[in-house]
């Protein structure tokens, strides 16, 4: 889908009219970007005025784009590439991408926040914000979410406990197809839950429930054409239903948190903090008046907390049972294991070096997903020279790392394999960078890793999955929905029990 593709579907005759400006502006700008120094930028695509390079990008999936052009640019591994006016180098492949934000932690740790993220984030939080603020919010975030559970035995056995919940609702369908995004999305969340808010919400509380799906709802809307046009021409853009969609989801989701800090706060107790929000007030009471620590600064991380902590790793469970599903034989294999080495006792954390085959899948389905392909983009926090070029903004192209056909044998296949030794023993990938890497990557990965090792397994123990009655393995489509993180397309399992 291309820039005025956008402006054809529209019925808006504001949109039309914003079109005809950008066509006349086109006309009348002949000359190229006066930002560009020739012989200073890494290669790229020639630009056109104005609108750079958005006619050669799929707005669907820029990613699939961006690495056809990274095949095309052999001998550099950056390209350049406009977004418009705004120019950002690519970093492509494993090499580049591990020197570039390990090797360079410090220079590329800085994020580029989106247009549609700063109209609501305004610098705070932390997955978008910079500076002081940042650090202080990262380090009070990875502190807290250790002391709430996070890689302990307490979040080991909230994570069990929320399996049991999950395997009732999926019983609940008796072997009939169903969605599992909203049961999976729900299980996940409240994982994160029991984190930041102290406790977990049942399956149909609305209040629950209407928090996540709106989450998710935002970040699919976030990923669409329409929202990738309007953080680059706010002043044509802000006419699309999908930013105000997206405005009327976050200040609905925004309202929800106020209401439950509220709640919080009314039998906060100092001496016993309950979670996230609860540390975080009392740090809050404890500080002057001028530090980071405030209000605005907890909603925006308790909502990126919320988000970041639900979506990836809900959607790579879809992505691992839709490959069950697809590819029976693999999970004949995943079973065969679990029921040699568990039974029907309930799988731990400390059962990892006994299923190897089982992490493989995990690793390999995490890798095939590619569930952010473009990372979050990042900006230099001071001007460097890297590989003989000046950068300043850039985009890690993770989907360049997890499919590089230097590291992987089997790159484009779902091969569980590539992290099997041949005595069939597991073996960790240097290229394995789904959470990203450097100053910026995951905060929760430790979490993530968990809730995988937990869930998958426990699933597989309980029901074997196959597609849809009337849809042929061959059938099940891999192509991910559009979105900013790459979630399966719809589709329904049969999820039979075996135990």
């Amino acid at each position: 889908m291309g820039i005025f593709d956008l402006f054809l579907q529209s019925s808006s005759s504001v949109s039309l009219l914003g079109a005809l400006v950008v066509l006349l502006l086109v006309y009348f700008i002949s000359s190229s970007f006066s930002s560009q120094e020739e012989g200073k930028d890494p290669p790229g695509p020639k630009p056109l005025p104005l609108l750079g390079n958005l006619l050669q990008l799929d707005l669907k999936r820029p990613y699939n784009t961006l690495l056809e052009v990274s095949f095309f640019i052999t001998l550099c591994p950056l390209f350049t590439v406009y977004f418009g006016t705004k120019k950002v180098v690519v970093l492509a492949g494993y090499k580049t991408v591990k020197e570039a934000l390990v090797s360079h932690a410090e220079e590329f740790g800085d994020r580029d926040p989106m247009h549609i993220v700063e109209e609501f984030n305004q610098g705070h939080g932390v997955l978008w914000s910079n500076g002081d603020s940042w650090k202080d919010m990262r380090r009070f975030a990875l502190t807290n979410l250790r002391d709430f559970g996070m890689g302990k035995r307490a979040c080991e056995d909230k994570i069990v406990e929320e399996c049991d919940y999950l395997i009732e609702v999926f019983k609940k369908f008796k072997g009939k197809s169903f969605d599992t995004t909203q049961p999976i999305n729900y299980a996940v969340s409240n994982i994160i839950c029991s984190i930041v808010y102290g406790s977990r919400f049942e399956y149909d509380d609305p209040e629950f429930t209407s928090l996540v799906d709106r989450t998710n709802r935002n970040i699919q809307l976030v990923g669409s054409p329409s929202i990738q046009i309007y953080n680059l021409f706010p002043w044509i853009g802000k006419w699309f239903h999908n930013r105000k969609e997206i405005q009327k989801l976050t200040m609905a989701n925004r309202q929800q948190n106020l209401r439950l800090f509220s709640r919080l706060k009314e039998s906060l107790n100092p001496q016993m903090c309950r979670g996230f929000v609860d540390a975080f007030l009392v740090r809050k009471q404890n500080l002057e008046v001028g530090n980071h620590f405030h209000s605005e600064n907890l909603l925006a991380t308790v909502l990126n907390l919320f988000a970041a902590g639900t979506d990836t790793t809900a959607t790579t469970l879809r992505w691992g049972l839709l490959l069950m599903a697809k590819y029976p034989k693999i999970q004949d294999q995943v079973q065969e294991e679990l029921s040699r080495m568990i039974g029907s006792r309930q799988v731990q954390l400390e059962d990892r070096k006994n299923l190897p085959f089982t992490d493989a899948v995990i690793h390999e389905t995490q890798r095939l997903a590619n569930i952010v392909p473009m990372s979050l983009p990042h900006r230099t926090s001071q001007d460097i020279t890297f590989q003989h070029h000046f950068i300043k903004k850039c985009i890690p192209l993770l989907t360049s790392v997890l499919y590089d056909e230097s590291e992987w044998e089997k790159p484009y296949s779902f091969y569980p394999a590539h992290f099997l030794d041949k005595d069939g023993k597991f073996v960790k990938r240097d290229a394995f960078m789904p959470f990203s890497a450097g100053r910026r990557a995951c905060l929760g990965e430790s979490l993530a890793k968990m809730e995988l090792f937990i869930f998958f397994p426990t699933l597989l123990q309980h029901f074997r999955f196959s597609p849809a009655p009337g849809v042929s393995e061959d059938e099940l489509d891999l192509t991910p929905r559009v979105g900013f993180t790459l979630n399966p397309s719809h589709h329904e399992l049969c999820a039979v029990s075996c135990m």
